[in-house]
């Protein structure tokens, strides 16, 4: 009998995800994390390079998320090179601290840029690559204060609870393309934003957590693999609250 030779199946294409803020706390564990997965990462920083080494299947990109003008070079570039991204996950954040009545301007048009302009431009030039393939996932990192504000947050609080409104928006006006959009809305963790806050506001933070303690990384992470799971592709404009208790809805 001849032996009937099959030909060996093409291997599958790394799905590239771009995660902004990479060189911060979250971002570093979220890079991390998906670094043992089968994915071509695609780190965003500013003014710090990320941990991670560039690598066959680690490329680094940088851009000032304030400039629309260079997050369109960013992602014309990224089109370019690799077709586009299969995932976006907005992780990078600022605060600026400041009573309302005393905030300047400048700092509440940086928050606003970053945490809620940024996602937005970086969603709006992702979304047609993603509509071509049918397929695509966008994680906006959200916060527990755009669900119950806090005292000195007035920037921070709008510009991510727009965060929320834009997830909601976009999950409806993508669902039909295979496109899920959800959003985290984090409460405190060990890594992150955490790190800037004096220790003694620290105890006082944990004191009015219900859990007693600040998150791990990997509740985000773990949570994030989910959402990219096939599993999960039913999920969409949803808001999911990791907050040790803090706040439900």
């Amino acid at each position: 009998m001849v032996p009937i030779h099959y030909e060996s199946e093409k291997p599958m294409e790394k799905k590239k995800i771009l995660i902004t803020g990479a060189s911060g706390g979250m971002g570093t564990a979220l890079t991390d994390w998906f670094l043992q997965g089968e994915y071509h990462l695609l780190l965003h920083y500013f003014d710090h390079v990320p941990q991670t080494p560039e690598s066959e299947n680690v490329t680094h990109h940088r851009a000032d998320l304030r400039d629309s003008g260079q997050i369109s070079t960013m992602m014309i570039e990224i089109g370019e090179r690799f077709g586009g991204v299969d995932i976006l996950i907005n992780n990078a954040g600022i605060s600026r601290s400041g009573m309302s009545w005393k905030i300047s301007d400048n700092d509440w048009n940086e928050t606003i840029a970053v945490n809620l302009n940024a996602p937005f431009h970086l969603s709006q030039a992702a979304i047609p690559s993603m509509r071509s393939k049918k397929y695509g996932r966008i994680i906006n990192i959200s916060s527990v204060v755009a669900q119950t504000g806090n005292v000195g947050t007035a920037a921070y609080a709008a510009s991510k609870a727009g965060l929320i409104g834009l997830t909601k928006t976009l999950s409806k006006e993508l669902a039909s393309s295979g496109i899920a959009v959800n959003a985290l809305a984090l409460g405190y963790f060990e890594t992150g934003m955490i790190s800037d806050v004096p220790l003694d506001q620290q105890a006082q933070i944990i004191q009015g957590i219900p859990a007693g303690r600040l998150g791990s990384a990997d509740t985000v992470c773990k949570t994030v693999e989910w959402l990219l799971s096939d599993e999960a592709s039913y999920v969409t404009g949803q808001v999911i609250n990791l907050n040790g208790g803090l706040h439900s809805s």
